[in-house]
């Protein structure tokens, strides 16, 4: 973190992503600081510079192409020796043009999962790592529709490309929710998907999942990290979000619009998740109210994806 009297830079980072899910990244020229390290492209905000502008600019600049499609992503403060800058990244995934080196770096397309250049400067190594999060959550609802019928329609799911998903049917008994638990591990291993537990990390392990979820309170009660690979929360407002930075790799950020389970509750709309999301270090996905069909509308809004509870399923 910054000291109060030190100046923050503002930065802008894109992150070009493919279909196939590579993202590029870029070796800092030889006359600047850090030379021949590696980076998502971009560079500082000139003053009076919007993001968005100054996200344009150096895409021209750096790469000579111009964004068609670019959304908000994740906010974060980093302290090099030199400096502490604020970096604003941007998912980019559409632009014209071919990349090409303006300024005497090279570039190369990776995958965030078993990036291949090094040396990568350190304030990047968690970004290759959110960039591993799917863009959608599925969250479990086996007891409301049946453990048969919700088995089934994980296995669909999962079939489409379902990567991601949390054992939630927080009132089943113990023993009912860790075989709930262990069989969902045991039909998304074959896919490559992941799976958290909503509760304690001894429930995570004798399930053999990848990780836990917090809900809201438990996230509150916690200083440090649970001793797991992925840890997610769950959030409701701007406070718990900036909790969450501590502790998880990634956010739940709900009720976004009105859901049919709980009609006429209060939302935070699109504005206030869009302004929260924004100022997070960490991927927030959007639920409440969401479909699949929304899932570009939240990305527009800073959302790294969309949660899911029935709308998952269906």
């Amino acid at each position: 973190m910054a000291r109060n009297d030190e100046e923050i830079i503002e930065v802008v980072a894109a992150v070009l992503t493919r279909p196939d899910g590579e993202v590029m990244l870029a070796s800092r020229p030889a006359d600047k600081v850090f030379a021949g390290y590696w980076e998502f492209p971009g560079g500082k905000v000139e003053a009076g510079e919007s993001l968005e502008h100054a996200l344009a600019r150096e895409l021209k600049e750096e790469l000579g192409i111009e964004s068609i499609r670019a959304t908000r992503w994740i906010t974060k403060i980093f302290a090099y020796p030199h400096a502490t800058v604020r970096l604003n990244f941007f998912r980019v995934w559409a632009w014209q043009g071919a990349p090409h080196p303006h300024e005497g770096q090279a570039f190369a397309w990776d995958d965030p999962a078993a990036h291949s250049v090094e040396p990568l400067l350190p304030a990047n190594f968690p970004i290759l790592k959110a960039l591993q999060l799917p863009p959608v959550y599925g969250i479990s609802h086996a007891r409301a529709l049946g453990f048969d019928t919700f088995l089934t329609r994980l296995e669909s799911a999962l079939e489409n490309g379902l990567r991601l998903v949390q054992v939630r049917d927080k009132d089943l008994p113990h023993e009912e929710r860790l075989r709930l638990a262990r069989e969902i591990v045991r039909r998304a291993r074959p896919y490559g998907a992941r799976v958290l537990v909503n509760g304690p990390v001894d429930l995570a392990t004798a399930a053999n999942a990848d990780g836990v979820h917090l809900d809201s309170g438990a996230l509150m009660k916690l200083r440090t990290r649970p001793d797991c690979e992925w840890v997610g929360a769950s959030c409701h407002g701007g406070e718990e979000l900036a909790h969450a930075a501590d502790i998880a790799d990634f956010a739940m950020l709900s009720p976004v619009l009105p859901t049919a389970s709980h009609p006429g509750e209060p939302t935070l709309g699109w504005p206030v998740f869009s302004r929260l999301a924004a100022q997070s270090p960490i991927p927030v996905y959007a639920l409440g109210g969401v479909t699949h069909a929304d899932l570009d509308s939240a990305r527009s809004h800073g959302a790294h994806g969309i949660a899911m509870l029935r709308g998952a399923w269906t």
